[in-house]
């Protein structure tokens, strides 16, 4: 039976070794499961892993706000951002959080009968538009890991959206909500449990000051290491690509590109400048043909992660720049 793994092959967590290893043991702990594919596609670089994962645990699983708030802000970027395979993840987060009639409401693309969850994921799913980016509609203290989980979504989504299978489950068994909420279950226990903030600092490659809407919270420092490990992947890409993917995603304001996409780059002509902006702006285009043209013999797993990492990211800094700009207006 295929596993989720499109077009790696990522290092399970029995054969880790070192930094690899040490954040697979992190998440085993603190999330109750190492084998998590939105984290594992990414150990063909422990740049990535780890800062990725500093980044959501940071914000989603030790900050500051109830972890039903936080998830539902995940699961509404997710929306937001087309990734099924996140959507159905974080449905299922919310069934572990014991608020199983909110997870299926807003698996339903409902609205929460709650007026503070409702408020809460429609910030979260405009946060994918620049222009209508705010602050959350928490209290100050929580803003930073409300902050920190959408942006963690906004990069996971893109590289779950082109490097993972779109099931959660072998077979679709994720369309079930009786499937849903039995792993929901099954997670309860590590849900509800907070885990001791910055534990995961030691494992960044990157270390530097974050960013002012982090306020000093460690998912700062977090955002920092991912937003250097990320952009170390335009060095894939020549100097006239770099600029022209740069270009186009400090022009979007959020929407999903058109099918008759007029300023993505030919297949043949610009394989990697093609990648790059596929995964900022649309990853759920990606096909087999987009990565097969790229990718070389020269080109293995840590330079495909790092080259759409970059991509990612680049939608990822453009939206927080926009959180910058809102909390300081």
């Amino acid at each position: 039976m295929p596993g989720p793994f499109r077009y790696t092959q990522p290092t399970p967590p029995k054969s880790a070794t070192g930094r690899t290893a040490e954040v697979y043991a992190q998440i085993g702990e603190d999330f109750g499961m190492d084998k998590l594919a939105t984290f594992q596609v990414l150990s063909p670089s422990d740049e990535l892993l780890s800062s990725a994962w500093s980044l959501m645990r940071e914000s989603l699983l030790s900050g500051e706000g109830s972890r039903t708030g936080k998830e539902l802000a995940a699961l509404g970027v997710s929306q937001a951002n087309r990734c099924q395979f996140c959507v159905d993840a974080h449905t299922m987060l919310l069934h572990a959080t014991g608020d199983h009639r909110l997870a299926e409401q807003v698996a339903a693309d409902g609205v929460p009968e709650d007026e503070e969850y409702a408020r809460i994921l429609a910030w979260s799913k405009e946060s994918r538009e620049p222009g209508r980016v705010s602050a959350p509609p928490v209290p100050k203290s929580e803003q930073p890991s409300y902050i920190g989980t959408a942006l963690a979504f906004h990069f996971i989504n893109r590289i779950a959206s082109a490097l993972l299978a779109i099931d959660l489950f072998p077979g679709g068994a994720q369309k079930y909500r009786a499937v849903r909420s039995l792993a929901g279950r099954s997670l309860s226990k590590a849900v509800r449990r907070v885990p001791e903030p910055g534990l995961s600092l030691p494992l960044l490659t990157h270390h530097a000051a974050g960013p002012t809407w982090a306020a000093g919270q460690p998912v700062g420092n977090a955002f920092a290491a991912l937003r250097s490990a990320a952009l170390m992947g335009a060095g894939l890409l020549d100097e006239d690509d770099q600029k022209a993917v740069e270009a186009q995603v400090a022009q979007w304001n959020g929407e999903h590109p058109p099918a008759d996409w007029p300023g993505l780059p030919a297949r043949d002509d610009r394989p990697g400048a093609r990648l790059a902006l596929l995964a900022a702006l649309a990853p759920y285009r990606i096909t087999d043909e987009d990565v097969a043209a790229w990718r070389t013999p020269q080109h293995a797993d840590h330079c495909l992660v790092h080259l759409v990492g970059y991509g990612a990211f680049l939608a990822v800094d453009r939206i927080a720049t926009a959180f910058e700009t809102a909390l300081e207006s």
